[in-house]
């Protein structure tokens, strides 16, 4: 349990990295931004496969592939309906005239609110990773998410400070965007703890919201100004990184 908690606060921590940097650097170029989010990208796509989605086909028994299946198309709709409720985070961070130069606090406060609720199901991801046993393939689900979450922070600096939030309030709301992972990761962790039945399932829904969260946000965001050759092999030596610890820490 200390090993979880102390990666629930990592992972939530490494959002608060990032908004360190994005204060110390507030005009980030798309092009560092774009390589080191694709990095991030290729990080959690082999954390999502090979810590995730392949256990549980191995946990599942002779009804592995459908639960599966169906656990990672649940877990992207799931994300899919809160991206009705709340904005899109690609087309927030994307977009200067909104994320750069809209003095409209409230949409600002919105913007930074999607990222919370979007941080949850990657806490749960990470804390269902703990809850299969195997604590070397939870760490490099943990560690990719971690990795996501500081060019995460570092982007919602630049749009509150731009609204006219003072910086003490800036960090604190990043903050928050951490503490909601640290707290999604232990409910995942208790979950499936708790109720180890469901562990198949959960590997899968919690793969399926990171597939869904490179796919409709990551890549479409790192693709969006100019830098697309870049950042695809960016996502490649990310996804080859993660592929080797595996292997030799497997």
């Amino acid at each position: 349990m200390e090993l979880v908690l102390l990666t629930a606060l990592g992972v939530g921590g490494a959002t608060v990295i990032g908004a360190v940097i994005g204060f110390l650097f507030r005009k980030i170029s798309h092009t560092f931004s774009d390589i080191v989010l694709s990095f991030a990208a290729g990080v959690m796509l082999a954390a999502a496969v090979l810590g995730l989605i392949l256990p549980s086909l191995e946990y599942g028994g002779k009804y592995g592939l459908g639960i599966t299946v169906i656990g990672i198309f649940v877990g992207a709709l799931c994300l899919n309906l809160i991206d009705k409720i709340v904005p899109h985070l690609h087309k927030m961070v994307g977009s200067d005239t909104e994320a750069h130069q809209n003095t409209n606090l409230s949409k600002v406060l919105l913007f930074v609110t999607a990222i919370a609720i979007h941080n949850l199901p990657e806490g749960i991801a990470a804390g269902v990773g703990f809850g299969s046993g195997d604590d070397t393939r939870a760490l490099i689900i943990a560690a990719g998410i971690a990795l996501q979450n500081i060019p995460e922070g570092m982007v919602i600096i630049g749009p509150m400070l731009a609204a006219g939030v003072k910086p003490k309030k800036t960090f604190v709301l990043a903050m928050l965007t951490g503490v909601v992972e640290v707290v999604g990761t232990l409910i995942g962790y208790l979950a499936v703890s708790v109720a180890s039945a469901i562990l198949p399932f959960a590997l899968a829904f919690a793969g399926g919201t990171m597939l869904y969260v490179i796919s409709d946000e990551m890549i479409p965001e790192t693709h969006a100004h100019g830098h697309e050759r870049g950042a695809t092999y960016a996502l490649l030596v990310g996804f080859c990184l993660m592929l080797v610890t595996d292997v030799l820490l497997g």
